[in-house]
């Protein structure tokens, strides 16, 4: 294959990774606020998580450091596509204080 086809796919490998690292990341926060045990649910989920994206950087990258930067801009870039799809921190509770049972 040729070089940027290579790059390219370690871009959506990247992607992938970041998908499943950040979407893991959000499900956790949304199970774990539910839960009796939150410190056993982050706990684990960072676990797997990072096993899972470690894993995937060291056989994407395959001792190539331009793929791994290609993994890696993917990665982040399935950040930014998360966080548009769930919306930032914070964004429930903007304009609405009534109710709050905490400080600011």
């Amino acid at each position: 294959m040729t070089d940027w086809v290579v790059r390219a796919l370690a871009l959506v490998a990247g992607l992938v990774l970041g998908a499943m690292f950040f979407g893991g990341l959000w499900w956790t926060v949304r199970k774990a606020v539910a839960s009796r045990n939150p410190a056993l649910w982050f706990s684990g989920s960072l676990l797997v998580r990072l096993a899972l994206a470690m894993a995937g950087f060291y056989a994407v990258g395959n001792h190539h450091w331009d793929r791994l930067l290609m993994c890696l801009l993917g990665f982040m870039a399935a950040r930014l596509i998360v966080i548009g799809l769930t919306g930032p921190a914070g964004s429930a509770t903007k304009g609405s204080t009534q109710g709050a049972s905490h400080a600011p």
